[in-house]
This record gives structure tokens, C-alpha cells and sequence, in this order.
């Protein structure tokens, strides 16, 4: 059971990696507008080779795929060696996905939509949705994902919107200098809805605290072996019933609450569940893909 589980992460893995590479070909490269982190390093740097370098490429061909490919090399190193083997190889499947996608996918030689605002949109959806899934089934999509988890556990107040923060200033003031404010402006509206949806889609990132009322001593344990998070308890009593009771706290993300509550049910259906989500969470607590 365990293998058909990961299989089918890898299979998800490729697909968000295609859903996310079709975004982009259809709805944002036939507008010349820009992906940020790696991606849009990759975008910008073919868009030079064609217009500045005078390169001949295929019509209809983008190399910015490639060009991904190769800066994500010494990335899979790091991730292989500084993060684990699961996260390595699913990052590859997605990134070759990805490749494939951004060479085979025909890229329209006009908009499929004529309001270039319903095109960022769409395109942040589907491209957000499809690194999400990628990030949920345990890989990523290369570039700043790969740091992102690896500054993340090397460093404990590291924040990851930091990073993105930073890279795609750069890569949205370069597109600015090298194109247009229009082409930084609309590259950056498609970056925010691509990042909100992805939120949504990858919401292992957000923190959740459980505080489980129960007389089942059992919970805890079972907390503890299956989702291999710490439990606090202490002994408390109804105020009206004056019977005792055990009160478990426990921190997890957001992905885990499913988890948690189907525990909790088999084995005490009348326990009283309370989740409060989004806590700030500091010492010695995991965080997971």
C-alpha cells in the first residue's frame, strides 16, 4: 500500500509539472510576460538569445525549458545531498515533466484571450494549481522551491517569502530595464495570483494547533506513532459535569488536520476537537512538504 502511495505521488508530481508548464506556454509566454524565480531567470535569458544574440531557435519552441533544466542541476545536488532522496527524486520527475512540457506544448502565436488581465489570472491559476500539487505530493518545481526547503531547515527564522521576495525583485526589475513597465507590471499580477492560489493548493505551510478533549488515554498515543508529532496533555474536569478529563495539545500543519481528526474519531467519537489555524510556532517544531 505504501508503494502504490508513493507511486502516486510521483504520478502527481508529473502532472503538476505539465499542468504548470501548459500554464505558462499557453496563456503567458504568447503575451511575453515573465514567471518569476528560476523559470523566469530561464524566460528572460531566451528572450536575450533571441532578440539581443540574434539566435536562430524553432518556431514555436521554448528554450527557456532547458535553460530550467541546466540551472536546477547544481539545485538537485543540494537537494539530494542536504534534504532527502524522496525530495530529489520527485523534484526531478517534476522539473523533467516541466522540460518536456515547455519544449512539446504548442505555444499559440496569438493570446487565446484578448484581455491580457483574464490571461494573467488564468495562468497564475493553472500554473499555481500545478506546482501546488507538486509541493503536496512531497516534490517541487525546482528553483527557489529547492532553497526555499533548505534554508527553511537550516535556518529557523528564515522566511521563504523573503527569498521570493528578493529573486523575483530582481528578475521583474530586469524585465523592466530590458522590456517594459507594462511587462513587469502584468508579469507581477500573474505572479500574485499564482502565489495565492498556490497557498491554497499547498497548504502544508500553514500551522495548526489541536486541543482534543477526551477520557481515551489512547489518542496520544496514536497521535504520536501515526503523524510523529509531540502531544502535551494534562488532566482537567467539566465545570457543569465535574467529570475528569484528559486535555491533548498537539501542533501540525494544515495537511495533517485530516489525519488528526479521523484518529480522534476512531477512538473516542464523542471527543471535543478544537483547531485554531495560522500560530506562530518557535523551538523544536518540523516543518514538512
Amino acid at each position: 500500500m505504501k508503494k502504490e502511495s508513493e507511486t502516486y505521488k510521483i504520478l502527481m508530481v508529473i502532472a503538476g509539472g505539465f499542468i504548470f508548464a501548459a500554464g505558462v506556454n499557453l496563456f503567458i509566454v504568447p503575451l511575453n510576460l515573465y514567471s518569476g524565480g528560476v523559470i523566469g531567470i530561464a524566460q528572460i535569458m531566451r528572450t536575450i538569445m533571441i532578440q539581443y544574440a540574434h539566435i536562430p531557435l524553432p518556431a514555436n519552441f521554448d528554450v527557456a525549458g532547458i535553460i530550467n533544466f541546466l540551472m536546477n542541476l547544481p539545485l538537485f545536488i543540494l537537494a539530494y545531498r542536504s534534504i532527502s532522496r524522496k525530495f530529489f527524486v520527485k523534484t526531478l520527475f517534476c522539473v523533467i515533466a516541466q522540460t518536456l512540457a515547455f519544449s512539446l506544448i504548442f505555444i499559440p502565436e496569438t493570446p487565446i484571450l484578448d484581455d491580457v488581465l483574464a490571461s494573467c489570472l488564468i495562468g497564475g491559476i493553472i500554473c499555481g494549481f500545478g506546482i501546488g500539487i507538486a509541493l503536496r505530493s512531497g516534490g517541487s518545481g525546482g528553483g527557489l522551491d529547492i532553497l526555499g526547503v533548505y534554508f527553511t531547515r537550516k535556518f529557523a527564522n528564515f522566511s521563504v517569502g523573503k527569498l521570493s521576495i528578493i529573486v523575483n525583485a530582481f528578475v521583474y526589475l530586469l524585465c523592466a530595464f530590458l522590456f517594459d513597465v507594462p511587462t513587469a507590471i502584468y508579469s507581477i499580477l500573474y505572479m500574485t495570483c499564482f502565489s495565492l492560489v498556490l497557498d491554497r493548493t499547498h497548504y502544508q505551510n500553514i500551522n495548526m494547533t489541536a486541543m482534543i478533549f477526551t477520557k481515551n488515554q489512547e489518542i496520544q498515543e496514536a497521535i504520536m506513532k501515526e503523524t510523529g508529532r509531540g502531544v502535551t496533555y494534562w488532566d482537567g474536569a467539566g465545570a457543569y459535569t465535574k467529570t475528569q478529563t484528559r486535555i491533548l495539545v498537539t501542533v501540525i500543519n494544515k495537511y495533517e488536520e485530516h489525519q488528526i481528526r479521523r484518529i480522534v474519531a476512531s477512538f473516542d467519537p464523542n471527543a471535543f476537537v478544537i483547531f485554531n489555524e495560522g500560530p506562530t510556532v518557535s523551538g523544536n517544531f518540523e516543518k514538512r512538504l
